[in-house]
């Protein structure tokens, strides 16, 4: 096999990082007006290519990680449903269900509503709209204050039970002044890496890729022209 000169070797070693041969080539010190055209020359080489994939099988015999499993996560990943997190949910207002559509009240709620304005010695709340107040209930299409439309919440699952490509997605919790923020892979990035492997940009190069994936990428990229 042809020696790689020093910056080539660099090359390889920074396009092992994140398969992206332009900034690969950056990294490794050529020009960055030109290294998305020098990126995709180096992988024409066949000394460059040929060293490439043997660090590449040396890589999965070492971690016993294959390109198959890495692209099965990307693709799992790419194709994850956000409300599987999060929803968006519309339920019921105060006065969908209650009795005339009168302000439904749960017991407990008006019990302290009671107490506090005795104590204030102001007038009782009024539970003409009756009690059992749920939440979760879906919006009454003819209910004359909200029109069918209910309340707008945010609805975040409980994260201890996620399972499959939603807990892939999942990438925790951030607390800031506006409130809690859901933060999530990036699925954009995801589909990018599996597009790389499929030979859709100019910076990729080929791995082979067998069984099962291989055809339901296959079918990907046939879909894809």
């Amino acid at each position: 096999m042809k020696k790689l000169t020093p910056k080539q070797q660099r090359f390889v070693d920074e396009y092992l990082i994140d398969l992206n041969a332009t900034q690969a080539a950056i990294r490794a010190g050529y020009s960055a007006r030109t290294a998305a055209w020098i990126g995709t020359q180096l992988l024409t080489k066949t000394h460059i290519a040929d060293k490439v994939n043997e660090r590449i099988t040396r890589r999965s015999q070492r971690t016993e990680i294959t390109q198959d499993m890495v692209l099965e996560r990307w693709w799992e990943l790419a194709n994850a449903d956000a409300n599987d997190l999060v929803e968006y949910r519309r339920n019921n207002c105060r006065h969908c269900w209650g009795m005339n559509h009168g302000y439904q009240w749960t017991e407990h709620e008006f019990e302290a509503a009671r107490n506090q304005a005795l104590e204030k010695g102001d007038e009782e709340p009024d539970c003409a709209g009756g009690f059992g107040y749920s939440s979760t209930r879906a919006p009454n299409p003819d209910c004359p204050e909200c029109h069918g439309e209910g309340m707008g919440t945010m609805h975040v699952h409980d994260t201890r039970h996620l399972q499959g490509a939603a807990r892939r997605l999942y990438a925790g919790l951030k607390q800031s002044k506006d409130g809690l923020q859901v933060l999530m892979a990036d699925r954009e990035k995801a589909l990018e890496n599996v597009a790389r492997h499929l030979g859709m940009f100019n910076d990729k190069l080929e791995v082979n890729v067998t069984g099962p994936l291989a055809e339901r990428l296959a079918r990907a990229r046939a879909r894809n022209g």
